[in-house]
């Protein structure tokens, strides 16, 4: 197990103290999935992502595939397997979709982003190994903005890049540290519908915001288990209304904040029942305001969602080694 700064995580969820501060999730869970390698298994799922018919891919990293799925865990399609040639995955770490469907995968030991076509027919990559601009060290998160840039988590050359859809060079930001601005292990990134680039800035245990060339803008949280602070916080995602959702990945929960970095709610603990999480690491939310978890220890993808009409319980995955 090397990829995307794991190790850690299976001690740490495992010992801190369920948070105190455990709210009730927004309505009612959803959940699909079991250990394995078979259609609608997984081996680590660490992000998950949904198009505008509300398909949700998901990352499937220790399984080095992309698996797709209907907003209720129906199993669609599939593709990829562990390589280095075009449609071939070395512990995919990131997702994330365009307006017009395709994909775009953070391959993080490829050190490149691939893009494929929503059915997964390979389209182009771009990146190799290295610190210099187009290059990667580690790619982890992905978005993509309403103009189709991507931005890409560099994590362990501590910077966000940016690109065009086709993977030219814009533009990049970052450094490792403790300011404003720089960051220690960026993880997951979005891109709210302003153009506002969010990082979940890991180990700084905060959420950083950005214009969409890297002006800073604001940021909030702090390491502990109380609400607004974060113990590893992984994956982030915006939702229509500009509301924050994150992966409080060592923590076990997740939290919703305001564009601002409000507080706003936080929901689950540590554990295998509807509602519980192991180490959650992705985190998406479909145009209905329903919010689809990674829950990467336990192997499963769960969905949360708002009023009378929220989804009703689902879950989709399994346990094996880890990677390799």
């Amino acid at each position: 197990m090397r990829n995307c700064v794991l190790i850690p995580l299976v001690v740490i969820c495992a010992l801190l103290p369920v948070a105190a501060w455990s709210q009730l999730p927004p309505a009612s869970c959803t959940m699909w999935g079991s250990s394995g390698t078979g259609q609608g298994q997984f081996n680590y799922p660490l992000s998950v992502a949904i198009d505008a018919s509300g398909r949700v891919c998901v990352a499937d990293s220790g399984n080095n595939r992309i698996q797709v799925f209907t907003s209720s865990g129906g199993y669609i399609t599939q593709w990829g397997s562990r390589g280095s040639e075009p449609g071939q995955f070395d512990g995919p770490c990131g997702v994330a979709i365009d307006a017009s469907g395709n994909v775009y995968v953070a391959d993080a030991w490829n050190y490149r982003i691939q893009k494929f076509t929503s059915s997964g027919g390979y389209i182009t990559q771009w990146g190799s190994e290295g610190m210099e601009p187009g290059q990667f060290y580690w790619p982890h998160g992905v978005a993509v903005d309403v103009s189709g840039n991507v931005y890409v988590a560099d994590e362990e050359n501590h910077r966000i890049q940016k690109f065009t859809s086709s993977g030219g060079y814009i533009t990049q930001w970052g450094g490792w540290g403790t300011e404003p601005g720089q960051f220690d292990h960026p993880c997951g990134v979005a891109v709210d519908a302003s153009g506002n680039v969010y990082v979940a800035d890991v180990l700084n245990y905060r959420i950083q915001v950005f214009t969409s060339s890297g002006g800073y803008i604001t940021q909030w949280g702090g390491g502990g288990t109380g609400p607004e602070q974060f113990y590893w916080p992984y994956g982030i995602a915006v939702d229509a209304s500009g509301n924050v959702y994150i992966a409080d990945t060592g923590n076990c929960r997740i939290q919703e904040f305001r564009s601002s970095g409000g507080y706003i709610t936080q929901w689950g603990d540590w554990g295998t029942e509807a509602g519980q999480f192991d180490c959650p690491m992705g985190v998406a939310v479909d145009a209905g305001g329903h919010v689809y978890i990674a829950d990467t220890f336990n192997h499963r993808i769960q969905v949360f969602g708002y009023g009378p009409t929220a989804v009703q319980n689902t879950t989709w995955g399994r346990i094996k080694s880890m990677f390799r």
